[in-house]
């Protein structure tokens, strides 16, 4: 059977690539992580955190946690940012902290150009442990298991991991309209 041109045969079609730039936001250790989806198929491209010792002030911070994530947005052209809200706190003052610091993480990912999607933490925990209110430890564990890695990521970069993932199971054709509400 004659193929007509442009169109391919489904075993020789090129396979949907989508590359998610995951993050969790902290003034003095932001998790990030690159991780992307072939076929259904995730693989942690590269992750890590953005240290930021506490002599540097928090505008310091601010600078340093929008250059990191650019250069890692360079390297690695993500399609997607999946980020987590700022959770709950009882203070007032860790909020603002929280937020500035998640301001800079969006600020990096905009100037890219790259859509971005929120996940709130406890829906996060659950897709990584299977339960919202799990330790940083717990997700660590789980997610070196599931995405099959060497070496168990630093907590605030499971974390991360354990966004792209949630950003990957919240992906489905069957969720599409949900999803487009949580873009920023």
């Amino acid at each position: 059977m004659a193929r007509s041109p442009g169109t391919a045969d489904a075993s020789t079609a090129p396979q949907a690539v989508e590359r998610v730039l995951a993050i969790d936001p902290a003034l003095r250790k932001t998790g990030w992580a690159v991780v992307e989806s072939v076929g259904g198929t995730l693989r942690a491209i590269e992750w890590g955190v953005i240290h930021n010792k506490p002599p540097l002030l928090p505008s310091g911070c601010l600078v340093a946690i929008r250059t990191g994530l650019s250069d890692v947005i360079s390297r690695h052209a993500p399609t997607v940012c999946a980020i987590e809200t700022t959770i709950y706190v009882q203070s007032f003052k860790t909020a603002i902290v929280l937020g500035t610091a998640r301001g800079a993480c969006l600020i990096a990912a905009a100037e890219h150009g790259l859509p971005i999607y929120e996940y709130a933490p406890r829906e996060i925990k659950q897709a990584a442990v299977g339960r919202g209110a799990a330790q940083k430890d717990q997700v660590a564990f789980m997610i070196r298991a599931q995405l099959r890695l060497r070496e168990t990521p630093e907590p605030d970069a499971a974390d991360a991991l354990a966004a792209a993932i949630t950003h990957f199971q919240n992906a489905s054709a069957a969720r599409v309209t949900e999803r487009e509400t949580r873009r920023v």
